[in-house]
């Protein structure tokens, strides 16, 4: 990215659009440019606060008078005759004045033939459609391995703590990628207060500062999850699937020559552990999980800043990635992207197709997980082959895994469940999904806590029979789910899957 900066102004183009939030080591950057043998330029710094002040110099010696105003720092940009970079720091307030855009054409205009560049620099993109023709827009990455290495290494010398192994200092460095240099340099000295030094105990420490991350981001969940993938009944096949790919993110698969994956669709009836496979995958593989509320990315204050919200939250789940991007009931948060431009002004529609976009054209390791119910919601451009890697059926759990549902449940409650005959349980609950036996065994316990006594079979079987489950008061939805999959969509049980093999 500092190659392709370093171009753009020995290119002399006039206006570049900086996103970022490291104003100090995005300056240090534009300055070892601006000092290069090939270009050597002076460079300005503008604030609000202080106005036009040369970078590396006292704000009192070097304070151009007069250049507060962003109307007047710009004119004054424009004065200049000798070559230089003149970088404006959070200019996005500004840019709705038209007097302010008018001033940033002229200088565009004045700056042909010379060796002048303004940068925009800000946290935030924010550009006047007068402006989109004339600007350059480039996100400034956050710090690669490299830049953090030197952070810990500046770092173990400060605290003269003992030398990490490689190892080590391996772990620590990728615990802290996704995060700036100052928040890498904070939580590495809060990691040695802690304890004293700088281990591979530390790297929790390190990893807690991402979760601060997702929670001041506001539209992405950092989710903890203590099941294990045992703790879901059946789902063998699908179990299979995700056990074979523990290991995708690794170097040793890459050396393999294996892509890296790009996500699963698990459709299925409600109530069937779609969700808990979700979070459990993030245990099975070792990976964050990032849960996507796309009710917190709709936001109509703004033109704009719905698409704004989409782009920060994936962004950040680039930026910690290799981790899971979890979206429950993708049906309910797409099913107007189609067709919102009646409804929303085109909101749904547009971030609808920047998430495709994002699907098919993303580099990072980030997995895409999503579950539905209603398939008939789905838009056709997520189902098509190549979108993700596999779409599974979770279809209502058979006798066998009713059985092995009913264990996991009274094993969670009781130690001793010999007293249980899980086949008849099994057999009185058909139609029942994993979810719908889970409320009848706590509305049994319910029953006999109020009578101050221990629950029993009986108490369970008169639960499951004054229940009536989803599968049979929407029988018409799970029918037609069931005959959609069929033909669609791979089988989560193993045993639905062995016939299909067999019948192919």
């Amino acid at each position: 990215m500092q190659e392709e900066l370093k171009v753009l102004i020995k290119a002399q183009y006039p206006l570049v659009y900086l996103v970022t939030s490291e104003e100090e080591r995005t300056e240090r950057a534009i300055a070892m440019i601006a000092q290069s043998k090939s270009q050597q330029r002076r460079v300005f710094v503008w604030t609000v606060t202080h106005g036009i002040i040369e970078y590396g110099q006292s704000q009192h010696t070097s304070q151009h008078h007069n250049t507060v105003s962003p109307q007047s720092a710009i004119q004054w940009v424009i004065q200049q005759k000798e070559a230089g970079i003149y970088i404006f720091k959070d200019l996005h307030p500004f840019t709705d004045s038209p007097e302010v855009t008018r001033w940033l054409r002229d200088a565009i205009a004045s700056f042909k033939g010379t060796y002048k560049s303004i940068i925009l620099m800000s946290p935030v993109q924010q550009i006047p459609i007068e402006l989109e023709k004339e600007v350059v827009v480039m996100d400034y990455p956050l710090p690669d391995l490299t830049e953090l290495n030197q952070v810990l290494s500046y770092q173990l010398d400060q605290t003269k703590a003992r030398r990490t192994t490689t190892e080590t200092r391996e772990k620590l460095l990728k615990a802290a990628l996704g995060l700036t240099k100052d928040e890498a340099e904070k939580v590495y000295r809060k990691a040695y207060v802690k304890s004293g030094r700088l281990t591979e105990k530390e790297v929790d420490i390190v990893l807690s500062e991402k979760k601060q991350l997702i929670r001041r981001n506001g539209i992405l969940e950092y989710i903890e999850e203590d099941e294990t993938i045992d703790s879901v009944g059946g789902l063998e096949e699908l179990k299979k699937w995700l056990k074979q790919r523990s290991n995708a993110f690794t170097e040793r698969a890459r050396e393999y020559g294996l892509p890296q994956p790009k996500g699963m669709l698990i459709l299925g009836v409600p109530g069937c552990g779609k969700s808990l496979i979700a979070k459990t995958t993030s245990r099975l593989w070792g990976l964050p999980l990032l849960r996507l509320d796309m009710g917190r990315v709709y936001d109509g204050s703004m033109v704009g800043r719905s698409e704004a919200n989409l782009r920060n939250a994936l962004k950040t789940a680039e930026s910690i990635s290799p981790a899971i991007l979890f979206i429950d009931e993708l049906d309910k948060s797409f099913a107007g992207g189609a067709g919102s431009s009646d409804s929303d002004g085109g909101t749904s529609s547009r971030i609808f197709g920047s998430f495709l976009t994002w699907m098919q054209e993303k580099t990072s390791p980030v997995f895409v997980m999503a579950t539905a119910n209603r398939v008939e919601r789905l838009p056709g451009e997520f189902l098509r082959k190549g979108r993700f890697d596999e779409i599974f059926f979770v279809d209502l759990p058979n006798a066998q895994e009713r059985q092995e549902i009913f264990n996991i449940h009274l094993s969670k409650r009781r130690r001793d469940i010999a007293r249980f005959d899980l086949e008849q349980l099994a057999n009185v609950s058909d139609g029942f999904s994993g979810a719908e036996i889970e409320q009848a065994l706590i509305a049994a316990m319910y029953e006999a806590f109020a009578q101050e006594r221990e629950f029993t079979q009986l108490d369970i079987i008169a639960a499951i029979k004054s229940t009536l489950p989803l599968s049979r008061t929407m029988t018409e939805q799970v029918t037609a789910l069931r005959d959609w999959a069929r033909q669609r969509a791979r089988p989560a049980a193993s045993s639905i899957a062995e016939y299909q093999r067999l019948e192919f």
